[in-house]
């Protein structure tokens, strides 16, 4: 498989969800980009509202002219609620003016694409954010050591990582340490924390829980002086077998080879 029928397919998980109160705009959009990902519509800001209460949405494109909530207060508005800051947002506006794009900047947006566009135009750059945001992702969760800040990419998602993480780490030995349990202690109902983590790392809340355990013990053998049994213990395996697959099967490797690699 060459690199670039690996792009599109990896790229078909994604759904993007495209606003705009022109009919022909979007069935012209949804057209060109229903071929690589799954595509929803909203013809205002407010029925786009509803679809993200719903839907876990990869990238949102939106015109900047509607009526009621405009483009720039509907960006606004992702980019400061909790629940979807982490989505990017790609801005169409027929405006040719520096102070437009510097407003579509201010309110959060991570491309802006001026009318007419080319399909090919903005293909791309809507690959490209999405391409960047994987490989964060798949980062993360491939590399023992790397932080889970990496994936963050506006501060609000960075305090919201950092928080889960040190609740996941503080509970290692917790057996009720579930998303039932995460959602509680975060305050946030399970289909919304769900969301949350699955928009932003592609884990459920599950495999988020047990990278985290792999990526504490990964620490604890870089520290050098901990045994093997004692790290599997503290990171909730009772089972010495099973926490030496897991890792394996996360980082590609066993946890043997890991301490030979740190040079312990």
């Amino acid at each position: 498989m060459n690199s670039k029928e690996l792009f599109t397919e990896d790229l078909s998980k994604f759904t993007i969800l495209i606003v705009d109160d022109n009919e022909d705009i979007l069935d012209f959009l949804r057209d060109d980009l229903e071929e690589r990902y799954t595509v929803l519509t909203a013809t205002s800001g407010n029925e786009a509202l509803l679809q993200l209460e719903e839907q876990i949405v990869h990238l949102i494109i939106s015109d900047i002219m509607m009526p009621g909530m405009d483009g720039l207060e509907f960006c606004d508005y992702i980019k400061s609620n909790f629940e979807l800051s982490h989505i990017p947002i790609v801005l169409l506006t027929a405006k040719n003016s520096l102070q437009s794009k510097i407003e579509g900047l201010d309110a959060g947006a991570d491309a802006y694409i001026e009318k007419p566009f080319s399909p090919e135009h903005l293909n791309a750059q809507v690959a490209s954010l999405l391409n960047n945001r994987m490989k964060l992702k798949d980062y993360f969760a491939n590399s023992p050591l790397t932080h889970i800040r990496t994936m963050a990419h506006t501060r609000m998602d960075e305090q919201f990582l950092e928080k889960l993480q040190q609740l996941i780490e503080s509970n290692l030995s917790n057996t009720l340490l579930d998303v039932e349990f995460l959602a509680q202690q975060l305050n946030m109902s399970r289909p919304t924390l769900y969301r949350k983590i699955k928009s932003i790392s592609d884990l459920s809340p599950n495999e988020m829980i047990n990278l985290t355990r792999l990526k504490k013990a990964a620490a604890m053998i870089s520290e050098g002086h901990h045994r093997m049994n004692e790290i599997a213990e503290t990171v909730g395996y009772s089972s010495l077998t099973q926490f030496g697959r897991n890792f394996h099967k996360q980082f590609g490797m066993t946890p043997t080879d890991y301490i030979k690699k740190m040079g312990h």
